[in-house]
């Protein structure tokens, strides 16, 4: 019996990295194979000091986080979104975003990017975040090729 919170959907966050396009990549395959749906979702936010950007006249955060979302989109599906793939543009962290969003998720797919400074951390901060506290399973693509193993 499906759990009724469950609403059928495996959410991806979207950072435009090739890792994000990784993540929907598998997610949309996933989907096709379970009737699931696909829910691209990117995070932006203001920066603390954006009273500041607006002085310097730099701004269009959201702007540029939704022209991101949609080339990522672009890369893993082509310029025709599938019938499944919705895409989603939140205000907000993407930590705290993709947890919140996974109450109601049958999934959440996130790349791996954080491998920086730390040989041994393995997991960005986002992707830790959600593997520690989702409220449903989550997947971590790995992008082949990326030196990391």
């Amino acid at each position: 019996m499906e759990h009724p919170n469950r609403a059928g959907k495996i959410i991806v966050g979207v950072d435009g990295s090739e890792a994000s396009v990784a993540a929907l990549q598998e997610a949309g395959k996933l989907a096709s194979a379970t009737g699931q749906k696909v829910v691209a979702t990117a995070y932006w936010d203001y920066p603390q000091v954006y009273d500041g950007y607006l002085a310097m006249g730099i701004g269009r955060f959201e702007e540029a986080a939704a022209a991101i979302l949609q080339l990522a989109v672009e890369k893993a599906f082509g310029e025709q979104l599938p019938d499944n793939v919705e895409i989603s543009l939140e205000r907000g962290h993407p930590r705290q975003g993709l947890i919140e969003a996974s109450r109601d998720a049958d999934m959440i797919v996130v790349g791996r990017r954080g491998h920086g400074g730390f040989g041994g951390l393995l997991l960005g901060s986002v992707s830790s975040a959600c593997v520690a506290h989702a409220h449903c399973p989550v997947l971590v693509v790995n992008v082949p090729g990326d030196g990391s193993r």
